[in-house]
């Protein structure tokens, strides 16, 4: 039923600054832009990762009256240096929701709430990097 990861969207009330900040913090630009009705930037979204999944950026005049600040789930990212990753995310505006947590052997987690008032969560996952194995 549940076939995969596809798309995660971020409400902001910036969309032009999450976009460059989230090109800073990946690297990349966006590959998609779409205008509201006032032509101004209402979605904005980025490809990402081993299967390309989709980071949407939404202009919060679009989304639901309780979409501001942290919600009730975190997704995570696989990332292969996490503390690497944890502490360019802190550099760059980026504060500690969930700090540096071991789940085990090869599952650690941390997160961050963007500037924007989403939780970024990240990853080191083995049984990610195990399934991806599998499918090179």
């Amino acid at each position: 039923m549940l076939r995969g990861f596809a798309t995660i969207n971020f409400w902001v009330d910036d969309i032009e600054a999450a976009a460059d900040w989230y090109a800073e913090l990946l690297g990349i630009k966006p590959y998609f832009n779409r205008s509201g009705p006032d032509g101004r930037p209402a979605y904005i979204e980025f490809r990402i990762g081993d299967y390309q999944a989709e980071l949407g950026l939404i202009d919060s005049r679009f989304g639901p009256p309780d979409a501001k600040g942290p919600g009730g789930s975190v997704m995570h990212w696989h990332v292969d240096d996490l503390e690497g990753t944890l502490a360019k995310l802190l550099s760059m505006g980026a504060t500690e929701y969930q700090p540096i947590t071991e789940h085990g052997e090869g599952f650690v987690t941390a997160s961050v709430v963007d500037p924007f008032g989403n939780v970024l969560g990240i990853m080191y996952n083995q049984h990610y990097l195990d399934t991806l194995a599998t499918r090179s």
